[in-house]
């Protein structure tokens, strides 16, 4: 039985993290046969975030071997967020975990771009490790 996790995503920038309003956000899980599952585009708000998404998450009496495959034993599903904005690199994070029942906040600081560069020619990328529990 499948439940399902919460996605909320803030895209800032600077350490005293300002809003960055109208960056474009893309939620993505993997999907089968190698290819993504487009799960939301959304443009932020003047408080940088976006609405948050809805994804399927393994159900909590699925979860009895941390150490398992995705959908076999382990509490959480995987995603991956990518925020751009022009004028700014592109931030792509990989491995958000989505637990059942619950709200995951992923905050992405994108970092202004030297004159002359687009988001394309620069970029960064993060990956969060699972979870050991």
């Amino acid at each position: 039985m499948q439940a399902t996790g919460t996605l909320s995503v803030r895209v800032y920038t600077s350490q005293a993290q300002i809003p960055l309003e109208g960056a474009t956000v893309v939620v993505a899980a993997p999907g089968k046969e190698g290819k993504w599952k487009l799960l939301s585009i959304q443009s932020t708000d003047s408080s940088g975030l976006i609405r948050p998404v809805t994804i399927d998450a393994p159900a909590l009496g699925e979860s009895t071997s941390p150490g398992g495959l995705p959908g076999n034993g382990v509490p959480f599903s995987l995603c991956e967020v990518w925020a751009e904005q022009p004028g700014y690199a592109m931030l792509q994070v990989s491995g958000v975990q989505i637990f059942p029942g619950v709200e995951t906040m992923q905050n992405m600081e994108l970092i202004p771009l030297p004159q002359g560069l687009c988001s394309l020619q620069q970029r960064d990328e993060r990956d969060i490790p699972a979870q050991s529990l």
